[in-house]
């Protein structure tokens, strides 16, 4: 007989083993100190800000709009395959401590990220309300906690309509729900707040209502947007590692191509250095990867007071680009076209190195324009030496000797 219970420790086994590889991976060494010395200087300056907060800075309306980000944004993990449509559907009246199980995992492993932005926003709050007390930022929390479960649960409930437009409505009016009821009670509106409670429970108890008129579950629906979340992770983890299983999404960009690839000339010896530029360009992975660390780099140079910490977040955001981009010398490992090319391995790993160090010369070029923007001229010298010094020996001395 068809164990559900038995079932779900197998899958969630299974899928703790899959994702428990990779993250092994993100988190290794490099990444942990960067991480380390972004988060330090991040709340080293979060405190300074806190020190010079302005009286009529909108605390309720913030904290408001991310913790109902964080409470109506409840995704259910499912950890369905796509071979369950079949071999699942005639057990569909018995899966219901499955989805249970689930369910709980679901809201476990969310769990962090309240935690997380519980602990960010703790010093915003009691900065801006100074004569409060803990119990008051612990009773928050508590409401925090109880609305991720209303909100779990309607998530789960409405995921049997099939229509997204209604889905999204739901979501939209959960979300401003529950951001309104943590505005209300930062801003000490007790009566709104309940009254916008109970708005929000009446929306989950339609969900609820609306659900129980499609008893059926949308198997479909469920696989993928399981596995939509699992593409987003293995996207993640194809920055650190090869992901043999991943579908890579290739674009076009003819344009753009065109004008990185304008100036190879057409010889046997610059066939790679062709090939890994177009694969920078038409794959979602890497040119997105770069632009986003050129993007949050560039916030963080910006926001940061500190002449000496901009330069130091400019040579970090250098070295994560460097470091992420040497999954390219594995990217084609897989093609085995690639093996009967009468070109030799030296000029396979020159072609590497100097995409490698245009990409970060490119960088280190816009990271001094930010500076020249805002008049720190002094910075813009100094960014353009050391990036360019940092980007020659981490490529020919790190890069380098690792490409085998």
């Amino acid at each position: 007989m068809f164990n559900t219970q038995r079932f779900f420790k197998e899958r969630f086994s299974s899928h703790v083993k899959e994702t428990s590889r990779y993250l092994r991976y993100i988190f290794n060494g490099h990444i942990a100190i960067a991480m380390m010395f972004f988060v330090s200087a991040l709340a080293y300056y979060y405190q300074q800000w806190l020190a010079q907060i302005p009286t009529n800075f909108p605390t309720a309306s913030i904290v408001g709009i991310v913790l109902g980000f964080i409470t109506s944004y409840s995704p259910v993990r499912t950890l369905l395959k796509e071979p369950d449509l079949v071999f699942l559907l005639p057990a569909e009246n018995r899966m219901a401590p499955y989805f249970r199980s689930t369910l709980i995992y679901s809201f476990l492993i969310q769990l962090y990220l309240i935690f997380l932005v519980a602990a960010a926003l703790g010093p915003l709050y009691f900065t801006s309300f100074p004569e409060r007390s803990g119990k008051d930022y612990l009773l928050m929390l508590v409401v925090l906690l109880v609305l991720k479960v209303w909100n779990l649960l309607a998530n789960w409930w409405m995921l049997r309509i099939r229509d997204p437009r209604s889905r999204l409505v739901d979501h939209i009016g959960r979300f401003i729900l529950s951001a309104l009821i943590f505005v209300f009670y930062v801003s000490s509106e007790i009566v709104l707040a309940g009254i916008t409670t109970i708005l929000l429970f009446v929306n989950v108890l339609y969900a609820y209502i609306l659900a129980q008129k499609h008893n059926a579950i949308a198997w479909d629906l469920l696989v993928e947007k399981d596995r939509s979340r699992m593409r987003t992770f293995y996207r993640i983890a194809n920055m650190f590692t090869d992901v043999p299983h991943m579908k890579n999404q290739v674009k076009k960009r003819h344009w753009l191509v065109a004008l990185i690839t304008k100036n190879i000339p057409f010889q046997q010896d610059r066939t790679y250095e062709y090939l890994y530029r177009i694969t920078v360009i038409r794959s979602g992975d890497y040119l997105g990867m770069y632009t986003r660390l050129i993007i949050i780099g560039g916030l963080a140079i910006y926001f940061v007071p500190s002449l000496w910490v901009k330069v130091a977040f400019s040579i970090l955001f250098l070295y994560l680009t460097g470091f992420q981009l040497m999954t390219l010398w594995q990217h084609h490992r897989t093609v085995a076209w690639l093996d009967l090319y009468p070109i030799h391995i030296k000029s396979r790993q020159a072609a590497l190195i100097k995409w490698l160090f245009q990409l970060m010369l490119v960088q280190t070029f816009l990271f001094g324009l930010l500076f020249l923007l805002m008049k720190l001229f002094t910075g813009l010298v100094i960014v353009w030496l050391a990036g360019a010094l940092f980007s020659y020996l981490f490529i020919h001395g790190y890069v380098k000797k690792s490409l085998i």
